[in-house]
C-alpha cells in the first residue's frame, strides 16, 4: 500500500493576519521560541490570531541578512536581548543608545525582507 504524499499547507490559501510591523514579527518570534523552550507543542488552530509564516521563517530571513552581511553578530545580539527582554531598547537612555541604533538597522533590514514576503503589511 502507497503512503499518501506529504502536501505542506499554502499559507496564501489561509486567512491570515499579518503582521503590523517587523518588531511585531520579532517579538511574536521571540515569544514562540520562548514557548518551544519550555516545552511547548504547536498545533494548528490554537493561536488567537493566525499568522502568515511560521516562527522558523522569520529565524530563516534573519539568518540570510546575516549570510548576506547586512546584519552583523552585534544587531544579532541586541536583537535576542531585548527580544527576550520583551522591549525595544530606548535611544534616550544613555547606556542603551548604541544598542537602540544597532536595533533600528536590524528591524529596517527585517522590515525589507518581511515586506517582500508580504507577512508585514
Amino acid at each position: 500500500m502507497r503512503r499518501p504524499k506529504y502536501v505542506p499547507r499554502v499559507f496564501s490559501d489561509i486567512d491570515a493576519e499579518p503582521f503590523i510591523d517587523a518588531e511585531e514579527a520579532w517579538f511574536w518570534f521571540v515569544r514562540c521560541e520562548k514557548a518551544r523552550r519550555d516545552g511547548a507543542r504547536f498545533r494548528e488552530g490554537l493561536a488567537r490570531a493566525l499568522r502568515p509564516c511560521d516562527p522558523d521563517d522569520i529565524y530563516r530571513a534573519l539568518l540570510a541578512l546575516y549570510r548576506a552581511r547586512r546584519l552583523q553578530r552585534w544587531h544579532i545580539n541586541v536583537l535576542n536581548r531585548y527580544g527576550f527582554e520583551e522591549r525595544a531598547p530606548d535611544p534616550r537612555c544613555r547606556e542603551e543608545e548604541k544598542s537602540a541604533r544597532y536595533w533600528a538597522e536590524a528591524i529596517d533590514a527585517l522590515t525589507t525582507v518581511l515586506k517582500g514576503k508580504g507577512l508585514i503589511l
